[in-house]
């Protein structure tokens, strides 16, 4: 990223990619200087932000009808739950108390019984405590004599103690159960049934359908929600929208001004590459579509002469004329937005005699901003360098070398003379290339 802020790169690709529209927006924007790339900058945050909220509003709004729903089903379940009002264990309890009153008149019988073995109320001495009463007083007359049995006597007195003690609580429970009919067991089978319903219906246990009352209330508040949230995006997105279609007409109008400006002086650029009567325009089209970069397409126009229709660059330029416009473009949009340094990698292809030459003398006028690398196998070119490098790749031996030489007085001719006619040694090369080499330092 860094590295995109301090090289621009130029290839002949870039002759191509300067035909798409995106491309020949980009140079217009980057001409248009400091304080449109500032209001890009802002329109293009407003506008991701304008997108973003609108995404979710679409999405919420597109599933409302599935959570109204799912709130609506959440509220008749809860609503069911609280007028149930289930208590945790409460099925089992139910289930035991249903099992016993299942049983009752059983359950009355032996407890009945067991209170007669204990304590008959008919009195006839047949009883348990009878009889322990009685074995106790037979014991009690002889405790004088015979300590062994005084002792026993005394466990009789206790056990008579608690004999009285279950006998009251089987009398208790006898009462207990003769108060309980089938009256109460239709109300208890009535509950179980609607605990059931509900254990049916959100459980598998009784203790989910009571976990139901809070965890639907909290995933009930989030659905009622759903109207504020919308009802907030809503009013962000239209405010987003007014800003991002004020910012689309602001950009629109930033550009169209860089345009003529961009046109004027790219023409006059084109003058000086040989290319005198051509003229380029920058034509900025507002659309209806909003996009991150505004609503605008920007297009070259190129008309190569007096007369002609001006014609987009991307279906008639040749591709000497592209490098040319590629240039030009570098040359003008380096005095507002100039990076360190600048690579081309033949654009100068399909260029050739006076061209190359103002070719030449445009690449050492953006060298006085910018570092500039330049890749060419022009000589008219490589005269205006201040340094002359020449590239050598060695495939002598099973090792393939490259190296790089600085070249100076005979052995810079003596280049140029190479790359002018192939005839290093030629004098009327090496004459020609002395002479193209005064021409460029005088320039």
């Amino acid at each position: 990223e860094l590295g995109e802020l301090l090289v621009a790169v130029h290839g002949q690709s870039d002759q191509v990619r300067l035909r798409s529209a995106s491309a020949q927006r980009e140079a217009l924007d980057r001409f248009a200087g400091a304080q449109f790339a500032e209001v890009l900058g802002e329109y293009a945050h407003a506008f991701r932000r304008w997108k973003n909220n609108a995404a979710e509003l679409a999405e919420i709004t597109a599933q409302r009808d599935a959570r109204t729903r799912e709130a609506e089903e959440l509220r008749l379940s809860i609503s069911e739950i609280e007028a149930a009002a289930p208590q945790p264990g409460e099925d089992e309890q139910l289930t035991a108390l249903a099992e016993r009153l299942t049983h009752t008149e059983d359950l009355r019988v032996a407890t009945a019984l067991a209170r007669e073995a204990l304590s008959s109320e008919e009195g006839d001495g047949g009883d348990a405590l009878a009889r322990v009463d009685a074995a106790k007083r037979q014991l009690e007359k002889m405790s004088d004599v015979d300590p062994v049995l005084s002792g026993i006597a005394e466990t009789l007195t206790q056990l008579s103690f608690q004999l009285h003690d279950v006998t009251g609580q089987l009398s208790s429970h006898l009462a207990n159960l003769e108060g309980e009919g089938e009256r109460d067991l239709d109300v208890i089978q009535n509950r179980r049934a609607e605990l059931n319903t509900l254990i049916r219906k959100y459980g598998p246990t009784l203790d989910d359908v009571i976990a139901l009352l809070d965890s639907g209330s909290r995933r009930l508040l989030e659905l009622d929600g759903d109207t504020d949230r919308i009802a907030e995006l809503a009013e962000e997105v239209a405010a987003d929208h007014a800003l991002v279609v004020r910012g689309a007409d602001a950009l629109h109008d930033l550009r169209e001004a860089a345009a003529a400006r961009l046109s004027a002086a790219v023409t006059e650029e084109l003058s000086a590459l040989a290319m005198p009567d051509a003229q380029l325009f920058v034509k900025v089209t507002k659309n209806d579509e909003l996009a991150l970069h505004g609503c605008d397409t920007v297009e070259l126009l190129l008309r190569p002469h007096p007369g002609s229709d001006p014609r987009p660059i991307s279906k008639s330029a040749s591709g000497g004329e592209l490098s040319r416009i590629m240039l030009a473009l570098e040359v003008v949009i380096a005095g507002q937005d100039s990076v360190p340094t600048y690579v081309f990698d033949e654009v100068d292809s399909g260029v050739g005699g006076a061209s190359a030459i103002e070719i030449g003398r445009r690449l050492a006028r953006l060298a006085e901003k910018s570092q500039v690398i330049v890749v060419t196998h022009l000589a008219q070119v490589a005269a205006f360098a201040n340094n002359h490098l020449r590239v050598v790749k060695d495939t002598s031996g099973e090792v393939t070398e490259s190296s790089v030489q600085t070249l100076r007085g005979a052995d810079r001719e003596a280049e140029m003379a190479r790359l002018l006619s192939g005839l290093p040694d030629s004098e009327n090369a090496l004459a020609h290339a002395r002479e193209l080499i005064q021409l460029a330092s005088s320039r």
